[in-house]
């Protein structure tokens, strides 16, 4: 049984610090990295993908909305065009970064306002898609089991990689409960480990209102930007190993 484990890394901005990437990259096995629409300044990409790649981690480029203030947790109404623009220019700065230090981005996955939107927004959804295709067709898309972003993905010939959340609420419909409401994000790290493992081995999670939503995940995200962003890492990494799990990325290097 393989599973890949991935984390938002790179999410610090000048002298403002977030997270702590060198201790979260030897437990992940994809490192999904700002590319400084929504956090992460140019000097703070460097060290981190320079990081992810002597670690041996994917680097994912983690593109978002141009909204450094609202860390790219606020929806904007931006047009297509508009957010294709954004999106191909965020996954060339990182690539061009990337394989700087000898990597390579290996997948994209949007971030915040942006991945929710794009459940169930088919026309940003499109716009996200066509800007993966336009740079390198070749990349997997990371994103929400059923979600808009992924059905655009198969139509447009890329490879799709579902994923779920493990301190993250689900809404009886499978979907992220958003962060505004009390309960959204999870912090007991033995809950937070016991349901990755039922995600990976049973394909299912327990909602808010009881009810068990099932779905399919190829990778698992634990939040970097949390507090015991580290230990919550690591209770569910040494989870899933003792259920048998070998953590693996779910693709080759960039």
């Amino acid at each position: 049984m393989e599973i890949d484990l991935n984390a938002d890394l790179g999410e610090s901005f000048g002298r403002w610090r977030l997270g702590d990437d060198e201790a979260l990259l030897p437990l992940v096995t994809s490192a999904n990295v700002a590319c400084g629409f929504h956090a992460g300044d140019p000097s703070t990409l460097v060290r981190t993908c320079a990081a992810a790649a002597a670690h041996g981690v994917r680097i994912g480029a983690q593109v978002s909305y141009r909204d450094l203030a609202g860390f790219g947790r606020r929806f904007v109404d931006v047009s297509a065009e508009d957010l294709y623009a954004d999106v191909l220019y965020q996954i060339g700065a990182l690539d061009g970064i990337a394989r700087s230090v000898g990597s390579g981005i290996s997948y994209v996955k949007p971030h915040g306002a942006l991945y929710n939107a794009v459940v169930h927004h088919e026309q940003q959804a499109a716009a996200v898609i066509r800007a993966v295709a336009a740079t390198r067709a070749e990349l997997p898309v990371l994103g929400l089991p059923g979600s808009a972003l992924l059905a655009a993905a198969a139509g447009a010939g890329l490879r799709t990689v579902p994923e779920a959340f493990a301190d993250r609420a689900y809404t009886p419909e499978g979907t992220l409960m958003p962060r505004s409401q009390a309960g959204a994000v999870l912090d007991d790290a033995a809950v937070v480990a016991a349901r990755a493992v039922r995600m990976a081995r049973d394909g299912e999670v327990v909602a808010v209102d009881g009810s068990v939503v099932s779905l399919t995940a190829e990778s698992l995200c634990v939040h970097g930007d949390s507090p015991g962003a580290v230990a919550m890492a690591g209770s569910v990494r040494e989870a899933l190993v003792a259920a048998g799990f070998d953590l693996t990325p779910f693709v080759g290097h960039g």
